[in-house]
């Protein structure tokens, strides 16, 4: 077995999505995308760090732009858990879940928590959706495996300065057990700070090695058979 995974996960299924999923494809990249059901819609935008206007895209069409990747919750309305009543929360997952089932006529397992946030009672209804895992924005610049599924970190995000660090460094591992490198954020951030050609080169320098499994977090996880 492939001791080696690389995945992906991005948030809130804006039009940046379609350029970040041309560099996956062209690359042979997997990730996840957690969308929110209850916006998903093009409406009035957003504006990252005042410049970038940032657009949620319309429903129609996701499925088959989102072909060969994972969708998972993000929530129903974007909210935070932490300001959430037990109602309100699982109103935000299960109709999320169940939302997303539809639309993309697959099963969700998977979730991201929308702005990180979470308490012990939203991890307890997460589990009673039936989701298998869910991510923080926590990051842990480690390839080992996390233990706990229902609050798992990433090994970075996008952004992180030493991101090509850890990709040189996962490159030359030759391991003897299990190790995932996980990458997380937005794809709208890549429209500053030459953010764009950073990131296909970085899934230019991690492509096409025979040593990695490349696969959406659901796919990596099974393949471990950590879910």
């Amino acid at each position: 077995m492939i001791q080696k995974a690389l995945t992906f996960s991005y948030d809130d299924g804006v039009e940046q999505d379609r350029k970040l999923l041309e560099i996956f494809n062209k690359f042979g990249l997997k990730g996840t995308f957690n969308l929110n059901s209850g916006i998903q819609k093009h409406d009035k935008p957003w504006y990252y760090k005042d410049i970038v206007p940032v657009y949620r895209m319309n429903s129609e069409g996701l499925n088959t732009l989102y072909k060969g990747h994972e969708i998972a919750v993000h929530g129903l309305n974007h909210i935070n858990l932490k300001d959430a009543d037990r109602i309100k929360t699982e109103t935000e997952i299960f109709e999320d879940k169940k939302n997303l089932e539809k639309l993309f006529q697959t099963d969700i397992c998977g979730m991201a928590y929308a702005f990180g946030a979470y308490t012990d009672e939203s991890v307890e209804i997460i589990h009673n959706a039936g989701l298998k895992y869910a991510r923080t924005t926590a990051v842990t610049h480690s390839f080992d495996l996390e233990q706990d599924m229902l609050r798992y970190n990433a090994t970075c995000h996008h952004a992180d300065e030493k991101l090509f660090e850890l990709g040189e460094q996962f490159l030359r591992l030759t391991p003897d057990k299990p190790q995932i490198f996980y990458v997380w954020g937005h794809s709208y951030e890549f429209d500053i700070e030459n953010g764009w050609e950073r990131m296909e080169r970085f899934c230019k320098m991690m492509g096409s090695k025979d040593d990695i499994f490349y696969g959406t977090n659901r796919e990596v996880f099974e393949h471990f058979g950590m879910i």
